[in-house]
């Protein structure tokens, strides 16, 4: 984790006052964003590409993202930060 990135925090509140915390990782949009080098995705994410990023980089975001993901391998977290990407407007090239 590196300073700066948005970290999404699930807090559990119970009754007798005691509370637990589970961090998550950041965003896949963050991931994808930093990777193609970009402040934002597509405005419209079926016509206008907002970039690129390479299936390497997807299998990296993938692998980072893996024990938030509801996915039994890399490959379909890769599938997932691939639609991510196309709904940002971004192409996945390689």
């Amino acid at each position: 984790m590196e300073k700066g990135s948005p970290v999404p925090v699930v807090i559990t509140y119970y009754q007798d006052k005691s509370f637990t915390f589970v961090m998550k990782t950041a965003p896949v949009s963050y991931f994808l964003k930093k990777a193609a080098n970009l402040t934002s995705g597509s405005k419209e994410p079926g016509k206008v590409k907002a970039g690129t990023v390479s299936r390497d980089k997807v299998r990296e975001i993938a692998t980072a993202k893996m024990k938030d993901l509801n996915a039994n391998d890399v490959e379909a977290a890769m599938r997932m930060v691939e639609g991510s990407a196309r709904s940002m407007g971004l192409e996945v090239v390689g």
